[in-house]
């Protein structure tokens, strides 16, 4: 099949091919054309995001120009998840979060919180609250298990925007999940590390999506979770609520800070469940953003 059409959105799916990761590109709702298979080195989106930065211009260009007058096969994206073949988008060498960017996040700090005045401070203040959440080797992808800590009693998740960024800058989307601790958190703000840093405690997928097909700034992002086939939480936000830019949060993030190229910056939440709310073993995790998609999870005790 003979791709000449502009690919509008470019959202990039990473999945496996004989035991070898491959890039798709949604050219069609549900259809992954298959870049991999005519350009055998473009199998990571660091490989695509490397080029980028080389030739100063934007992946979008680089995947149509790849594509261009070529036959590659085309996957189902359904029959992929079906068999388990769906592979995290990019392994981030670092992730690190940016709290309080919501009003209802800075709600739910104070609920939880001995004290609630620093979650205030921080909401108003110019510099944000930014701290380290992950190494890649906790980071898990779509359909893969997230954790909760077996010495936490309260625990949820952080549906939020994941940045990639690429020579300091915004380099593209996912849908991400911030697992957190809310009673470790609360007891005592300095165990801010505890309740966010563990196995399991991060997932980003099920895509990535290139700067130049997203406009960031009014995304709805919706979650749901599910147990014993039943739906126990709904909520719902949008990034337009934020009190922050991706960009100024980039920026502090970057200043006097070498952040590898590749890395995740998670960029807050505005959905909290309730306070009587705690995930269980088995719950199902689903956090959707318009323009990306639906990440996936399952929870397990780690």
């Amino acid at each position: 099949r003979r791709v000449v059409q502009q690919l509008v959105t470019m959202r990039i799916y990473r999945f496996d091919v004989g035991g070898h990761p491959h890039l798709g590109i949604e050219q069609r709702d549900g259809e992954l054309v298959d870049l991999t298979a005519v350009r055998l080195r473009a199998d990571s989106v660091e490989t695509l995001l490397d080029a980028a930065s080389l030739g100063d211009t934007a992946v979008d260009a680089i995947v149509e120009r790849a594509l261009e007058g070529t036959e590659p096969p085309v996957h189902s994206l359904a029959d992929i998840i079906d068999a388990g073949r769906l592979l995290v988008p990019l392994l981030p060498p670092e992730v690190w979060g940016a709290g309080v960017t919501y009003q209802r996040s800075m709600e739910g700090r104070r609920e939880e919180s001995g004290t609630p005045d620093i979650y205030s401070r921080v909401y108003e203040e110019e510099r944000p609250e930014l701290f380290f959440k992950s190494t890649a080797s906790r980071v898990v992808g779509p359909f893969k298990d997230v954790g909760i800590r077996a010495d936490s009693a309260w625990n949820v998740p952080e549906p939020e925007l994941a940045v990639v960024l690429w020579d300091g800058k915004v380099a593209g989307y996912m849908v991400g999940n911030d697992m957190a601790s809310r009673d470790i958190e609360g007891d005592n703000p300095l165990y801010l590390t505890q309740a966010k840093v563990y196995a399991r405690s991060c997932a980003v997928g099920p895509c990535y999506v290139s700067p130049g097909s997203l406009d960031p700034s009014e995304l709805a992002i919706r979650a749901t979770i599910e147990r014993d086939g039943a739906q126990v939480y709904a909520g719902e936000s949008n990034t337009g609520k934020m009190a922050r830019t991706f960009d100024e949060l980039a920026s502090w993030l970057t200043r006097h800070n070498a952040v590898p190229d590749g890395s995740v910056l998670l960029t807050g939440t505005g959905i909290v469940p309730p306070a009587e709310f705690t995930l269980e073993a088995g719950d199902i995790i689903r956090i959707a953003i318009d323009g990306i998609g639906t990440l996936e999870n399952k929870v397990r005790i780690v």
